[in-house]
């Protein structure tokens, strides 16, 4: 699944809550919920991956030279997001996983 979609998919819960929050009388809880929840997921992704995922990034790299290319840009330190790319990448060049 694409970013795209995950922040579209996103973007029309946000939208159904406030509806809900209207409709309930309780706009201002319902935002306060919102703006937790969406800085909450961007937390997460933005966060530093775990050990495991270095040891499966050090897997990846060498094979494809865009994944390579991704593993560079992302630096000494991987977030969640660039491992997601750089795991994307990779089942992409090598289909057989």
């Amino acid at each position: 699944m694409s970013l795209s979609v995950i922040l579209t998919i996103g973007i029309i819960l946000s939208i159904a809550f406030h509806f809900v929050g209207v409709y309930a009388g309780a706009k201002k809880t319902v935002w306060v919920m919102i703006v937790i929840m969406w800085a909450g997921s961007i937390n997460i992704a933005m966060s530093e991956v775990k050990p495991a995922g270095y040891e499966d990034i050090k897997k990846m790299q060498g094979q494809f030279a865009d994944t390579d290319q991704l593993i560079a840009e992302a630096g000494d330190k991987v977030s969640v997001y660039e491992m997601l790319k750089i795991k994307k990448s990779y089942q992409i060049n090598n289909p057989k996983k």
